[in-house]
């Protein structure tokens, strides 16, 4: 496989968000946007989306968890060559992706279920990939939720992040951190920096691509080197 480029950057290390929210708190945010999140947000996020799944296409291996599947936006985009199981914490918006499959015709879809990503029903090396789409700045604890993808990916396997990541400095990073009073109506954290997820030594093997548009989003690509 060929990388992108990798974003080279001086990073310093940065507090987590202040702003921690728990499970239910996640649930009751994503009640609320299950109905308008695919013109919301789904649209703002569309290219970002839509780069994790061709990174994810070019990758070897058949078994694919999405992570964060939301409302199924992802789903009519992979390679029927990738058969996807999607996880998600919102019964709301797991209806909305049930009826897109069926609308799609998505037979590459093994099952899209409840449940929550840090602390998952799976054997260990159930999957040759993971992608998490927009959910390492909801779960309580992303370490957590890190070492659970570590977990049930194969070894030689592939972890993927596309999220939203405070930006290093100037303006938009005092608006991200301004906006973080507000992580539990939005159900995410303005403020989440990368190294909340990823130690340093996960950051200097990863390969990272700033996504369109404008950066706003972050493509991380991790091997899950053997144990």
């Amino acid at each position: 496989m060929t990388y992108p480029e990798r974003v080279k950057t001086d990073r310093v290390e940065r507090s987590p968000s202040r702003f921690s929210m728990s499970t239910e708190t996640v649930k009751r945010a994503y009640r609320r946007w299950a109905n308008v999140y695919d013109v919301g947000f789904g649209s703002i996020s569309r290219f970002a989306r839509l780069g994790a799944v061709k990174a994810v296409n070019g990758l070897p291996g058949s078994e694919v968890l999405e992570v964060g599947v939301g409302t199924g936006l992802a789903l009519p985009y992979y390679n029927e060559s990738k058969f996807v199981t999607g996880i998600d914490l919102s019964t709301d918006m797991l209806a909305h992706a049930r009826k897109r499959v069926q609308t799609c015709g998505c037979k590459n879809v093994r099952n899209l279920l409840e449940m929550n990503a840090e602390n998952t029903s799976f054997d260990n090396a159930s999957f040759d990939i993971a992608v998490a789409m927009f959910v390492a700045s909801v779960v309580p604890h992303p370490r957590q939720l890190l070492q659970e993808l570590k977990r049930i990916v194969k070894p030689g396997g592939y972890i993927l992040f596309v999220n939203h990541f405070l930006a290093e400095k100037g303006v938009r990073r005092d608006i991200e951190y301004a906006m973080a009073h507000a992580s539990h109506l939005l159900g995410w954290h303005p403020d989440f920096a990368m190294e909340t997820l990823l130690p340093p030594e996960d950051i200097e093997r990863a390969y990272i691509r700033a996504m369109f548009p404008m950066g706003l989003f972050t493509l991380v690509t991790l091997e899950n080197c053997p144990r």
